[in-house]
């Protein structure tokens, strides 16, 4: 198979490759962005594996960066652009069911290729466009399946997130996984809890971002891997529930959005709330984010958005709440939600026209009274009970606290 309208990503690569072949090396692209051209989807980053050693092409290029050396990776600098090359390698003993004890510098593609997690991303392009497949993955690719390169039980030994990695390229691509595949990883599905719970944090939220999110949960609950999730294991059938929603077709938008939903469908107080994002390790940002949206997304569902929500959550976390409540046909208009926002007074404390300082001035003791009267202030304003001018906060204060 040839590409003839190699995507631009890969033409601005191509002197790289061409400079290491004219030092009597072989060259090529690999990976997902092969795949992706191949399927008419949009590239991300463009790796290149060559046959040459990484102090070979440090040789050969004046900018280098050694961003994995000791696994074969070189980052090249060239005109502003940075390009990983990974040498051809062997790998063996998997200790921890995640990453190799020994990695073998060699010189063939076709031994390097044998190491890769699947069919589809175990493809090669030369220069020309010309695909390199050993394994049968254009076909693959043709049959939209997910299937092992090689033994998939050994794959799933080798490293035990190619299995959560099997989920989200199901997810992501639509496709099937193959019945071997699949069965190995019922096989090994244990093996998850092998797993750093960040990098199952990664591959589950790019499986929920994926087109079909609802394919994504039921092949973990039918491969029994969401039994070794943190926190997902005690809510298998809420979740299997979630997938007959309408969740596909990219309408969950982000990891806030994600997380969101869960929090709502799976109907978790606030202490749950934090358990769920703690045991994936979620930044507190993010925790906090997720509280602010889970609560706009009740009210919106609940029809008693109010002034302080919106206000609480910001314009972005609001607008990422609606999308959410599109899934059960409870959406509220974004102009409504614009307008709300931009009808408010204060968009956040310091907009107030007044400050404890002027508290003080006016004779209250500092302590907790003055934080207390400015949230006070401050909620009056935000629900229009009093206009964000200095006169009219002033005059509040002295007729009532003064």
């Amino acid at each position: 198979m040839k590409i003839n309208n190699i995507p631009e990503e890969f033409i601005q690569a191509i002197p790289i490759l061409e400079k290491i072949e004219d030092n009597n090396y072989e060259a090529y692209f690999v990976g997902g962005s092969v795949r992706d051209t191949i399927l008419n989807l949009p590239i991300h980053d463009v790796d290149i594996a060559s046959s040459a050693y990484p102090e070979e092409i440090k040789a050969i290029f004046n900018k280098t960066v050694d961003t994995g050396i000791q696994h074969g990776t070189v980052m090249v600098l060239d005109h502003g652009s940075g390009y990983e090359i990974t040498t051809f390698r062997t790998e063996s003993g998997y200790q921890d069911y995640r990453r190799p004890d020994h990695v073998e510098f060699v010189r063939s593609l076709k031994d390097d290729i044998k190491r890769r997690d699947f069919t589809i991303n175990a493809l090669a392009m030369d220069k020309n466009g010309e695909i390199i497949d050993f394994y049968e993955g254009i076909d693959d690719l043709k049959n939209q399946l997910i299937k092992a390169v090689g033994d998939a039980n050994q794959r799933f030994n080798e490293d035990a997130l190619r299995m959560m990695r099997a989920i989200r390229f199901s997810s992501k691509l639509d496709f099937s996984i193959e019945s071997k595949t699949f069965a190995a990883i019922n096989e090994h599905s244990e093996l998850l809890q092998k797993i750093a719970v960040e990098r199952i944090n990664v591959e589950f939220i790019k499986m929920m971002l994926g087109l079909k999110p609802s394919k994504g949960i039921l092949n973990l609950i039918d491969s029994n891997l969401i039994k070794f999730t943190p926190f997902f294991n005690s809510y298998i059938n809420k979740l299997k529930k979630l997938s007959s929603e309408k969740i596909d077709d990219n309408i969950i938008q982000s990891e806030i959005q994600v997380w969101s939903l869960l929090s709502y469908y799976l109907n978790l107080d606030n202490k749950e709330e934090h358990k769920m994002l703690k045991s994936y390790k979620c930044s507190n940002k993010m925790i906090n984010d997720v509280v602010l949206s889970t609560n706009v997304v009740r009210k919106i569902i609940l029809n008693s958005l109010s002034n302080q929500d919106v206000y609480n959550a910001g314009l972005d976390l609001t607008l990422q709440a609606n999308q959410i409540t599109k899934i059960f046909n409870e959406n509220l208009s974004e102009n409504y939600i614009k307008t709300l926002y931009d009808d408010l007074q204060i968009k956040q404390k310091s907009d107030l026209k007044i400050d404890g300082k002027d508290l003080i001035y006016l004779g209250i003791h500092p302590g907790p009274k003055i934080g207390s009267l400015i949230s006070d202030i401050e909620l009056k304003v935000i629900n229009n009970e009093l206009t964000n001018t200095f006169d009219d906060l002033i005059n509040y204060v002295k007729n009532n606290f003064v």
